[in-house]
């Protein structure tokens, strides 16, 4: 079985099409999230931005944290971010739920604020679970039309 720390090729071949300063930003963050709960599954798709979800079963709806990538930048996204406390006002967005964080730079990110913002939208996503958690610890692609890599 391929390691969560490896990029799954679905994700890998549309990346390859963002310059390289995205690339290595998105490299980064996902690491971060991914030290920080590494018993999660990863969750790609390809649809009006390059995403990675993170979740703590293999149902996009138990999920505490995203990376969508778009044409020129990314963002930290929470799919539940109005209910997360946010004492530093890091979370942006006006939508029902969902919050991000503009990440342009990996101090956006690597700081004990993301960190705790992280953890706390872990805590929610397993409280609010109907079943149980059933990570595995590995990568998901929703990316339709692709052959199967493995």
């Amino acid at each position: 079985m391929k390691t969560l720390y490896t990029i799954h090729p679905h994700f890998q071949h549309f990346l390859d099409f963002k310059n390289g300063e995205i690339i290595q930003l998105y490299s980064g963050l996902r690491k971060f999230i991914l030290n920080l709960s590494p018993k999660c599954n990863e969750l790609i798709y390809n649809t009006h931005a390059l995403t990675s979800v993170y979740t703590l079963s293999e149902k996009l709806s138990d999920a505490y944290c995203m990376i969508p990538i778009y044409s020129n930048h990314l963002n930290l996204g929470f799919n539940k971010g109005v209910l997360l406390d946010d004492p530093h006002l890091l979370l942006k967005g006006t939508g029902k739920f969902i919050r991000h964080i503009p990440i342009s730079n990996e101090t956006e990110y690597r700081n004990d604020k993301v960190r705790m913002i992280i953890m706390a939208a872990i805590d929610l996503a397993s409280s609010e679970m109907s079943g149980k958690a059933n990570p595995k610890e590995r990568t998901i692609s929703k990316i339709k039309g692709m052959p199967d890599p493995y």
